[in-house]
This record gives structure tokens, C-alpha cells and sequence, in this order.
């Protein structure tokens, strides 16, 4: 979707280029995208385009030059998000899905993987979701357990009331052609509102493939600043999750959130004042950033899943508004001991995602393609250590919370800091 006139990008336009066409590093941003979507052998290209949209066709032509054949599509009048979709059935391969992608998006990722997934869950869209830094003034996307999509949140609503999921609608969908069906007249149709709301109410197979991959709007001139430098030092690329990715575990009570003994309402999770900084850190800096968490108010009855996901969400939410956000949050609702009044039986097992076992770990190793050899955990008990250790992670003690005096195991940790950011400082100094 190539159509846009971009005016939050005048100052570098000037108004004589179509937005798709602003260079970043030294080529235009839509060329940026072919080459992803060529790179997985996707080289039939549809180029919606509408202000100024000769200029793309006289710069990309057919397409020849970059090995690839595109067609064009012009939109006379604005059709929005999703309008062209009325025509552009006529245009797309019979029985095979397509992918669709906003033109001021720049993105790196495994498309193959994407179209795997869409695919196991015989879906008939699926949008890539993702956290990111300013989940405040996006559309978020609301899922259940099976990824299956079952609203959304619009960034015009009011979130002042409550806690949200950093899920964001990233502009990247994965389509069958039989969706281009739901646009039943030549209007201007948004994709969001017009159709992809309506697939919820009806209980359609939608889907949301969540990943960490770099996909950005830079819609701004700072935002292209921001990801010209990070193409720059390889970030874009190194996030694809075809390469081996490098993550920090982070404990959490006690590490992100000031430590209170058990907590099991969100009145009572409070960050510490240097977590969102340390956070983001971490997500400029190339890593993952994961939480790992045993929560055993679950199994001691004091709370739900829904409450400590309602928990998560609050951390998420205060996160996001340091502009700082978690690739993932894995926790353990387990606890093997018996005999706590008002326990919850179905929780009191032994299992494998209990710290300091490693089940969760090695889930995100699997799920993301981590180098664990390449990663961190860091907490404040000597739990955490044990289960950085037995990961097989370089490990840092981070002396707020427990400081490390639980004294459960004897283990030496690599590196010793004063909070959560120092430690993040003397990881990336290392």
C-alpha cells in the first residue's frame, strides 16, 4: 500500500516525492521492502499508489531491474486501507495467500516463518503483533491463548482507566485471496474497522503471529534518523529470527518491580524508578528482553492466571510509557509444597518452568532461536543465579529485592550490580 502523501514527512518530501519513496540510508524505503519480500522468493509485487504515484512507476518500472515483475494500481480517488482489495482480486495468484504491508513500514522478517504459522492454523488472515515502544498511541490487538484474534483496542480509545497488553497491530498481514470477498463495494474501506472488527464479531479464523522482529513505522523524520542507524549497526537484520538472537532474562519481583513478598493485586506492583530506562536499554542495545517468573500465588489460591496477566499488563502499560517494552513474559503459576489454606490443588505439582528449572527458558530458546551462550539472566536471588547457571546464561545478581540473600544455593554469579540498570551498563560494557 503505496498511496500515502505522508505529510508527517513534508520536511524531508517536500511534497514532490510520494512518503514511500523518502530514502533512508540512501534508498528509497518502499525499495527496502521489495528486496525483504524478494529475499524469500516472493516476486510477484502489486504496488498500490496513488499521490505522485507515477514517480514510483518511473523508478521501479516493471520491475525487471530488481528481478521481480510488479504491477501497478492507481487509485484515483483514496480508496483507504482496504478498498483496493475490491479490484485487486483480479490481479492476485488463484490459491495462493499474499502478503500485505503498509508502505511506511521498515521491517526484517522471517517471512517463511510468518506464512508456517498462518498456515498450521489454516487461517484466513493473520496480522504480525508485536510489542513496541509507544504502545499508548497504537492499535493494539487483543488475543486469547491460541493467538486467535478477538478485538481490538484503537489508539483513539480511552486507556486512562485500565491496563493494556503491549500488542501492537504492526502493518503487516498475511491474507487468502478470499479475502478480498469482504470488500463488497469500491468505497474507501478501512482494513481495521471495516473489516478485520467485523472477522471478530463473527468468530472468523483470524490470527495474531506474535515476534520480536524489527518491523517500524518511520513516518517521522526522526523516527527514519532512528532506524537509519539502526540498519547502520545491523540491528534490522540481526532481529530476523532466521540468526541465533540474544536475549536478557530478567527476574521480576524484586528486579523490575520493588520487592513486596508476595503479590497477587496489580494495586500493589509498583516499578522501580530506574526499570523503564534500564529496559529500554535493552531493547536498543539488540537483545531480547524476557521476564522469567514463578508466581506461586496461583497455586497458593490467592489470585488467578487472569489476575497476574492483569498484573503483566499493568507492568507493560507502565513500561510502555517510558517508552520501553518486554519481547515476552513466561511465568510458573506452580508450587509443589501442600497445606496452605485456600490452595488451588491443580497448581501444586512439581513441573519443569519452576526457577530454577529451565522449561521457560527453553521455551523462549525454541520459540526465538536464542544463543543462550550469548545471554543473560539477571534477578536478586541466588534462584536466579541458579536458574541463569543451569540455563547455561552469564548470570548477573542485582542487590535490590533479596539481594541475593536467600541463600538457597551457593552459586557464584558473573557479575554483581547495584540495580537493574547498572547490571544492564556492565553487560554491554563487558
Amino acid at each position: 500500500m503505496a498511496g500515502g502523501k505522508g505529510t508527517r514527512l513534508a520536511s524531508l518530501t517536500e511534497n514532490k516525492i510520494p512518503k514511500p519513496m523518502a530514502k533512508i540510508a540512501g534508498k528509497p524505503l518502499l525499495e527496502w521492502q521489495i528486496e525483504q519480500f524478494k529475499s524469500y522468493g516472493i516476486t510477484d509485487i502489486i504496488l498500490v499508489v496513488g499521490h505522485l504515484g507515477e514517480l514510483i512507476k518511473d523508478y521501479f518500472r516493471n520491475g525487471d531491474q530488481l528481478g521481480i515483475h510488479i504491477q501497478y494500481f492507481f487509485e484515483n480517488e483514496p480508496l483507504g486501507s482496504a478498498g483496493s482489495l475490491y479490484y485487486l482480486k483480479k490481479l492476485l495468484l488463484p490459491n495462493s495467500p499474499f502478503f500485505l504491508v503498509f508502505g511506511d513500514l521498515l521491517f526484517n522478517v522471517d517471512l517463511a516463518r510468518m506464512k508456517d504459522f498462518h498456515q498450521k492454523k489454516s487461517a484466513e488472515a493473520t496480522i504480525f503483533v508485536h510489542p513496541n515502544s509507544h504502545p499508548f498511541d497504537s492499535d493494539l490487538v487483543l488475543k486469547d491463548k491460541n493467538d486467535k484474534v478477538i478485538g481490538f483496542d484503537l489508539k483513539e480509545n480511552d486507556r486512562s482507566n485500565y491496563f493494556y497488553d503491549n500488542c501492537v497491530n504492526a502493518g503487516l498481514f498475511l491474507f487468502n485471496p478470499s479475502f478480498c470477498n469482504k470488500v463488497i463495494k469500491p468505497d474507501k474501506t478501512d482494513l481495521v474497522k471495516d473489516i478485520l472488527m467485523k472477522m471478530t464479531n463473527q468468530d472468523e479464523r483470524l490470527f495474531a503471529y506474535s515476534s520480536p522482529e524489527y518491523i517500524k513505522d518511520i513516518g517521522t523524520p526522526e523516527r527514519i534518523k532512528i532506524a537509519e542507524q539502526e540498519l547502520i549497526n545491523g540491528i534490522v537484520e540481526k532481529r530476523n529470527l532466521k540468526y541465533k538472537q540474544k536475549a536478557i532474562f530478567l527476574d521480576r519481583d524484586g528486579t523490575i518491580n520493588i520487592h513486596k513478598g508476595l503479590i497477587w493485586e496489580d494495586k500493589d506492583f509498583e516499578l522501580y524508578p530506574f526499570a523503564g530506562k534500564a529496559i529500554k536499554i535493552i531493547n536498543r542495545a539488540g537483545y531480547l528482553a524476557i521476564v522469567i517468573t514463578n508466581q506461586p500465588v496461583v497455586a497458593r489460591g490467592l489470585c488467578t492466571i487472569e489476575d497476574i496477566e492483569k498484573i503483566h499488563n499493568k507492568m507493560k502499560t507502565l513500561l510502555g510509557k517510558e517508552e520501553a517494552f518486554l519481547d515476552d513474559i513466561r511465568f510458573c503459576p506452580h508450587h509443589p509444597d501442600k497445606g496452605y489454606i485456600g490452595e488451588n490443588p491443580v497448581y501444586k505439582i512439581s513441573c519443569q518452568c519452576r526457577k530454577p528449572n529451565i522449561g521457560l527458558i527453553e521455551e523462549c530458546v525454541q520459540r526465538y532461536h536464542i544463543d543462550i551462550s550469548q545471554s543473560w539472566f539477571i534477578g536478586d536471588s541466588s534462584v536466579d543465579i541458579r536458574t541463569g547457571k543451569n540455563a547455561g546464561c552469564k548470570t548477573v545478581l542485582v542487590l535490590t529485592g533479596e539481594s541475593g540473600k536467600d541463600s538457597k544455593y551457593n552459586d557464584v554469579p558473573d557479575v554483581v550490580a547495584t540495580d537493574l540498570y547498572e547490571g544492564i551498563e556492565k553487560i554491554l560494557d563487558l
